[in-house]
């Protein structure tokens, strides 16, 4: 399959590098067009319809985001080439977004196209680019939508929404407001990482709990979390301190 594609990055020598990994190392991809800022990148967009873009975050002027912004519908997709930049980083990852760190590596190249090769295939929505121009679009000052992949889908549901999760070997089971359960395809690390700005506290290496759903804090067995859904958390030893001090900060 020929994936037609931009590189778009306000550095030349970046543009140079990614392009010699891809011509020796991923040869479906044919780079139609590149660009150094965020207006040339989307005048580029629209003149070649590309299947993929390999997009800075970081610009002069205009950002990564910018350039999405001004497409009402994304039927492209997208990889993310960026330095560290914790917001940007944290809207992607909310979004279930592939992204690669400056310097590349190949191996994590490879993947990230052939995830994107296996979307343009299936032309399915790209509903994580509609749910991460949402969340930049919010500030951070609305409740956002995080991004859940399962082995059937990736559904998007509210932080709010979210009572606990609790880590099932590599995967996490998200319990909701509804009642409902979701197994999800990634450790619970990963979404204590992600959440912890959103009042959510590791209770235990198993458990992360949101904190807006705590009744009581229960003596037995060490200490425990009573939830509003009559769920019992248990809390270790070393997190206890800081449950005590984030249910503080929380009330």
């Amino acid at each position: 399959m020929n994936i037609r594609s931009i590189i778009i990055d306000d550095e030349p020598n970046n543009i140079e590098n990614l392009q010699i990994l891809l011509n020796q190392y991923c040869p479906e991809i044919t780079i139609v067009a590149t660009a150094m800022n965020a207006d040339s990148a989307i005048a580029a967009i629209r003149a070649h319809q590309p299947d993929l873009l390999f997009l800075d975050i970081q610009m002069p002027e205009k950002s990564g985001f910018d350039v999405l912004k001004a497409f009402a519908v994304i039927n492209f997709e997208i990889i993310f080439i960026t330095a560290y930049d914790q917001y940007g980083i944290q809207a992607i990852k909310f979004s279930a977004l592939d992204y690669l760190l400056k310097p590349i590596n190949i191996t994590e190249l490879i993947t990230a196209i052939e995830k994107a090769r296996n979307k343009i295939l299936t032309k399915q929505k790209n509903s994580s680019i509609e749910n991460l121009l949402e969340y930049i679009k919010s500030g951070n000052k609305e409740i956002p939508k995080i991004a859940l992949p399962t082995l059937q889908e990736i559904r998007y549901v509210r932080v709010d929404d979210i009572i606990h999760c609790e880590a099932s070997n590599n995967y996490t089971l998200f319990y909701l407001q509804n009642g409902e359960k979701i197994l999800v395809c990634k450790t619970l690390k990963e979404f204590s990482d992600l959440l912890r700005s959103h009042n959510f506290i590791r209770t235990h290496q198993s458990h992360l709990v949101n904190l807006h759903f705590v009744n009581s804090w229960l003596k037995e067995d060490g200490g425990a979390l009573l939830l509003t859904d009559s769920t019992k958390i248990p809390i270790s030893r070393q997190n206890r301190e800081l449950v005590k001090d984030a249910l503080n900060k929380a009330l």
